[in-house]
């Protein structure tokens, strides 16, 4: 088919179509003034999203991930901080989001050189290596990727290794790694061109991991081999516990198996009951593997009621810029009218979307309760991990059809599912491709 040339012809008919119809220039003045969403907000929606809920746990204040990609790494340190507050009354506990930060940085780069190195053959416009290349100093994760760091490097408490500037605002740090990344991608491929042996090019993939490391530790701070961990719990006990390594204190501390987890997703344009793998999304050599169990969203529903009513708390991926009220806390799929307001055909189903790149994940966050109504839920409380300025100190409400449409996965205790559901799991996982977007 010919490509359309625009000419004043079509120019004049759509300003005719536009002229015509006198209510365009009512909220033409409107939409200029107000904005987008100001204008097609529903106000009936915003009435409903009331913070209150029959199934609710007490979590305390919310982290701050700031201007940071760290979302994933929040919140499952919020899940572990929950259960340590409740095993030793102590509701305010913050576990160190940097520390773990900083071993992702030294592995990310190390899982990186092995996938240059194994796709050296490839042509610069391979698909597969250019979705390597695209951003290898990235700061986004999943849950698997989170596990894979505490089951190798244990965890501290913020009050052991605190927040410093860069990863407060990682901007800087994610373009310093990406150009030197890449760079070493292109010598890695240089040397194998030219013909080095595996020993020259192993001791120069050491020298560059040696960098990346000297380069998390000044962005991060070096992790010590061993801390004294002090606290007060709520009753004012004082406690201590000197010379504890991070692998230790996880151990001794944290009852929780994260092996008895597993990530239930919601992709409907993806086959169901079937249990996906995505290589490229590991970020540990040898560490948890970054699989889901494709399932229909009712499952995902039940086992994160089931978990939350037994008083544990719920890791969920989702997209948190569609429908949303970031200032006020809202996530309502009808929240802002936006079809109405233009009067045009808006309406694309979930598996449509992920199809055309219209909606995927782009942030983790933290199932706390739920209200159920005539045994359905209605909305569920959200505890996020932008600080304690918007929502409701912190904590969203998110209405259940957000989170038919905009949930893609819930963590949930193996210990939810039905016998026939973990029967699914011993399933040979389907490899995902690397550039896919689930």
């Amino acid at each position: 088919m010919a490509h359309t040339k625009l000419t004043q012809a079509d120019f004049d008919a759509m300003r005719e179509k536009y002229d015509n119809d006198p209510k365009n220039k009512v909220l033409q003045r409107s939409v200029m003034k107000n904005g987008i969403n100001n204008t097609a907000k529903d106000n009936r929606v915003v009435a409903k999203l009331n913070h209150t809920y029959s199934v609710e746990i007490d979590t305390g204040k919310v982290s701050n991930q700031k201007r940071s990609g760290r979302c994933w790494l929040f919140s499952l340190l919020n899940v572990l901080k929950h259960d340590f507050a409740k095993r030793y009354d102590v509701k305010d506990f913050e576990l160190s989001q940097s520390y773990l930060f900083f071993w992702d940085k030294v592995e990310r780069a190390n899982i990186f050189y092995d996938r240059i190195i194994d796709t050296a053959d490839k042509p610069f416009d391979d698909r597969e290596l250019r979705c390597y290349l695209a951003a290898p100093g990235a700061d986004g994760g999943e849950w698997g990727m989170a596990v894979a760091l505490v089951q190798k490097y244990g965890v501290m408490p913020t009050s052991a290794f605190p927040e410093s500037n860069v990863t407060e605002d990682t901007s800087d740090l994610k373009e310093v790694l990406n150009r030197k990344l890449r760079r070493d991608a292109m010598v890695l491929r240089d040397m194998i061109h030219s013909g080095k042996s595996d020993a020259e090019i192993a001791e120069k993939r050491k020298e560059m991991l040696k960098e990346v490391y000297k380069i998390a530790g000044f962005a991060c701070g070096v992790p010590r081999e061993t801390f004294t961990f002090e606290y007060r719990d709520d009753k004012q006990n004082y406690h201590v516990d000197a010379d504890i390594t991070p692998k230790q204190f996880f151990d001794k501390y944290f009852e929780i198996d994260l092996d008895d987890y597993v990530v239930l997703g919601n992709y409907p344009n993806r086959k169901m009951e079937q249990l996906f793998r995505n290589k490229a999304g590991q970020n540990v050599v040898g560490g948890r593997q970054v699989e889901f169990l494709n399932m229909p969203m009712d499952v995902l529903k039940d086992a994160a009621i089931a978990q939350l009513k037994d008083g544990e708390t719920v890791w969920f991926a989702n997209t948190v810029t569609e429908q949303s009220d970031r200032q006020n806390g809202l996530l309502d799929d009808d929240l802002y009218r936006r079809a109405e307001l233009f009067d045009i055909d808006m309406n694309m189903d979930k598996a449509q979307r992920l199809d055309y790149y219209d909606n995927i994940p782009n942030h983790a966050m933290t199932l706390t309760g739920v209200d159920i109504v005539d045994d359905k839920p209605t909305k569920w409380k959200v505890e996020n991990s932008w600080g304690e300025k918007v929502g409701e100190k912190g904590y969203f409400v998110m209405a259940d059809n957000w989170m038919d449409n905009n949930v893609f996965e819930v963590i949930v205790n193996k210990k939810y599912l039905t016998d026939s559901q973990r029967q699914l799991l011993e399933q040979t996982p389907v490899d995902l491709d690397p550039w896919a977007a689930v």
